[in-house]
């Protein structure tokens, strides 16, 4: 039987940008567990606005699914990274209502069979909040600019990250607009000039519309927990991940490269900000059974502050845990330092989190993600 998988990216995440696709390594990896089992699998990405609101976002996600997953009784699976994860719970869940969506448009939904969220802000993220400002909107511009640049050619330039680097150092104080606008423009011009177009195209739609950032604060997300329910017969599971404190510092001055000590020092700078918790407001609604399930993963039940750079540990967790361990946001995807002549192109790890990611790790979590999925599969039939 053929199978339908959808993925949907997170704030930083994008189908194809610059000529480089976000999400290579997860469709390859899940395309050939599939054909060692001996199923064929169609994976789709939606390219969804990556700052829109989730419910305009879902909209996307709703009509692509709705458009490609043709007649019959194929199972579907989604699969959301980041805010994508967010996205997939709102199209399947039961109270969902989206602008121009009709039932009949929605008519795909008993062939879902499961919903697969990987770092993904259940319960909010205090970097949502930082972002939300005016400084912190020009660092969001700034950010995604070296997200994309870093995918691309391995590393931007270092001139540049060494002054964004400077600026989130000063996220307590004023940040300087100027700068951080230069070092965006910096950036992109290290690309060539149609990717820098494609670039610069996609972080208009930033400028534009920045819904789920606001979304995403632990705030907002207390109003998304109260609306949006689990569809019966649906598995849900996740995947969360986090880059240890300890690991964050000694990465910092372990480094000798000027870019890998740059790197870290960003990555050092986001995960401080979203370690930053407001006790009114947790990024978390923890129970005894998660808890057991992590120490189980684990052997140990990190502390509340653990992150992957982006998200909260513990806001993180929906569902059946599937896997937890120490990688940052951007590893569980496949953006990790990987193995030369592997058969994806060659892997990179643009920002250095001290995590320890790797292929073993990374083969782990496609294996239990995929396990899950034939487990919805033989469960609802």
């Amino acid at each position: 039987m053929s199978a339908h998988v959808y993925l949907s990216p997170g704030m930083f995440g994008f189908e194809v940008v610059a000529s480089f696709a976000y999400f290579e390594h997860v469709a390859r990896a899940l395309e050939r567990r599939f054909a060692n089992r001996g199923r064929s699998c169609s994976v789709h990405v939606c390219d969804v606005h990556p700052t829109a609101s989730i419910r305009r976002r879902a909209v996307k996600l709703s009509r692509t699914i709705a458009e490609t997953c043709g007649e019959g009784g194929s199972p579907i699976h989604v699969v959301g990274h980041s805010t994508g994860g967010l996205d997939a719970r709102l199209v399947v869940s039961p109270t969902v209502h989206l602008p121009g969506v009709t039932p009949r448009d929605l008519g795909f939904m008993p062939r879902v069979r499961s919903v697969t969220t990987l770092n993904t802000p259940h319960y909010g993220t205090p970097l949502a909040a930082f972002f939300a400002t005016k400084s912190g909107q020009a660092m969001l511009y700034a950010v995604t600019a070296l997200t994309v640049t870093g995918l691309k050619l391995g590393a931007p330039p270092i001139a540049a990250a060494s002054a964004l680097m400077a600026a989130l150092g000063r996220v307590s104080g004023a940040i300087e607009l100027s700068v951080v606008e230069r070092t965006s423009e910096a950036i992109i011009k290290v690309l060539d000039e149609t990717s820098s177009r494609d670039l610069r195209a996609f972080l208009r739609q930033i400028r534009d519309d920045q819904g789920a950032v606001i979304q995403l604060t632990p705030e907002a997300m207390d109003l998304f927990q109260a609306s949006v329910h689990d569809r019966p017969g649906v598995r849900y599971q996740c995947v969360a991940s986090y880059a240890p404190r300890g690991g964050v510092r000694q990465l910092v001055s372990a480094f000798t490269s000027p870019w890998s000590a740059i790197s870290a020092g960003i990555f050092a700078a986001l995960y401080k900000i979203t370690a930053a918790e407001d006790p009114r407001y947790p990024c978390h609604a923890r129970t005894k059974a998660q808890d057991d399930a992590v120490r189980t993963l684990l052997a140990e039940l990190p502390p509340e502050t653990e992150n992957d750079g982006v998200v909260p540990l513990y806001s993180q967790l929906w569902g059946d845990i599937v896997w937890v361990g120490r990688a940052d946001h951007l590893d569980v995807v496949g953006h990790f330092r990987g193995r030369k002549g592997s058969g994806d192109k060659g892997n990179v790890d643009w920002l250095r989190s001290g995590a320890g990611f790797d292929e073993n790790r990374f083969d782990t979590v496609m294996d239990r993600i995929f396990d899950g999925m034939l487990l919805a599969e033989e469960t609802a039939g």
